[in-house]
């Protein structure tokens, strides 16, 4: 037998694939003669394709599809993806583009079930059904509460009441706590000591003094690098404007990079996604924790253990709040941050 479509909320990624897959559906429940008549099909082609025989031409699921965009759950359908097409439009420029594709995967599968108008309790059981991790768990809800903020808000358009959205009283799900690797002074260096060339010495420094993500590290430019005050132009998130610090350790290899290459562009000569793979062939060859994440816990971390403050290590690293720098840092001891104790009563 073949299998005519795949399974409705699997990896509903784009509307005619949903569309189609609801579609299918109605093989069975219409007559042949009709099918045939409205696809201008034989008879004995629809009734293969019914009995899983053959697969359904373009023509035919064009036929399908059309038949279910008019029955009342086509409606709903048309309904909420017309509402997920406004809600991404609606995004702000400059978010990250795995926000988006995020946002693509997760949502039709919510709305299949959910809807537009769903109660709180829904929305709660929907999430503690979810059989995925206590991370994964969040994750949905996050982009849950993300679309229905929008939905239910002036913004959208669409009519709903801010006073009836219904995660407004959503339960927030238990985020794992935890630790994620950072490197040790001893392991950075010994990175650097890995890398063959000035450029990739260059690349791990400035990770670990800067604290940049790796689309901004990528993006450098000669004119934003002030040698004078050690500092580095950047856009983050959302586009935008910042600055990152470099150490004299960063400096030093990226002297001697920007003495072996005059760049054209980036001061790399590749872009992120050659420097993923740099580090991904580094990872391998040492066995220790080596991607873009990895170096910004490390940037976090070992300023912590250095005694800098939360609140300087925020600003420094461009995050927008102080709980992303204790999630970043919780890799720090008790007895790291003793070494920096100073008894209130001298």
């Amino acid at each position: 037998m073949i299998k005519l479509a795949p399974q409705v909320g699997l990896e509903p990624t784009t509307k005619r694939l949903t569309a189609q897959t609801y579609s299918f559906k109605l093989l069975k429940k219409i007559p042949t003669s009709e099918l045939a008549e409205k696809s201008n099909l034989s008879n004995s082609y629809i009734s293969q394709v019914k009995h899983g025989k053959r697969l359904p031409s373009p023509k035919l699921s064009k036929v399908l599809e059309e038949i279910f965009l008019q029955t009342k759950e086509g409606q709903k359908f048309a309904e909420w993806h017309k509402a997920i097409d406004l809600f991404l439009k609606s995004r702000r420029e400059g978010i990250s583009p795995n926000t988006i594709i995020g946002y693509k995967k997760t949502l039709p599968k919510v709305l299949i079930v959910l809807g537009l108008r769903p109660s709180t309790s829904e929305v709660n059981h929907f999430i503690n059904s979810l059989s995925c991790s206590l991370g994964g768990k969040f994750c949905y809800f996050k982009d849950i509460r993300a679309f229905y903020n929008w939905l239910y808000s002036p913004r959208s358009g669409l009519g709903f009441e801010p006073e009836d959205n219904p995660v407004t009283w959503v339960e927030t799900p238990k985020r794992p706590s935890v630790i994620l690797p950072s490197l040790s002074q001893e392991e950075v260096n010994a990175l650097i000591n890995k890398c063959q060339s000035n450029r990739g010495k260059a690349i791990i420094a400035l990770f670990t003094e800067s604290g940049l993500r790796v689309s901004e590290l990528a993006a450098i430019k000669l004119a934003d690098i002030d040698w004078k005050n050690h500092k580095i132009r950047t856009l983050g998130k959302g586009n935008k404007e910042g600055y990152a610090p470099f150490g004299s350790i960063s400096e030093r290899y990226l002297k001697y990079w920007l003495a072996e290459y005059q760049p054209d562009g980036n001061i790399w000569g590749m872009n992120k996604w050659g420097i993923t793979t740099m580090l991904r062939r580094l990872e391998k060859e040492t066995g220790l924790p080596c991607n873009p994440h990895t170096f910004r816990r490390t940037f976090a971390c070992l300023l912590r253990k250095a005694g800098v403050d939360s609140m300087t290590i925020k600003d420094l690293g461009r995050w927008e709040s102080l709980e992303m720098v204790q999630r970043y840092t919780r890799s720090v001891t008790f007895e790291d941050s003793m070494k920096h104790y100073k008894p209130p009563l001298g």
